[in-house]
């Protein structure tokens, strides 16, 4: 499912929850193309120890295990530097996917009250 995360600025991004085929297919450049460089060295670095160690067959479960867990941690990153999904229904999907997230209205309230 496509959603998307404002940043109080303005800033805006399109996500995407659930399966990532760009990093099942690509492996750590989606990461780097997104501008995350965390989690794109963090990709980068296990797979080529893995590959080393393993003789590349650890290298591809790295690869496949990411695939699964890549876009709900790129949207934790954007929730913990501010981003809010704008609308009920992708907060309600984030959160049955175990991302727990506020909207753009329930920030303004409760930074308003202190």
């Amino acid at each position: 499912m496509k959603g998307i995360l404002q940043h109080p600025s303005g800033l805006v991004k399109e996500v995407k929850a659930g399966f990532s085929w760009t990093t099942f297919f690509f492996g750590f450049f989606p990461a780097f193309f997104r501008g995350d460089f965390k989690w794109g060295l963090i990709q980068l670095v296990l797979g080529f120890i893995a590959a080393f160690a393993t003789a590349g067959i650890l290298s591809i479960v790295i690869n496949i295990a990411f695939a699964f867990l890549y876009n709900k941690l790129y949207i934790n990153d954007l929730i913990e530097k501010g981003y809010r999904p704008i609308d009920q229904s992708f907060q309600q999907s984030l959160c049955q996917r175990g991302i727990h997230a506020k909207l753009l209205s329930e920030t303004e309230r409760t930074e308003a009250v202190f």
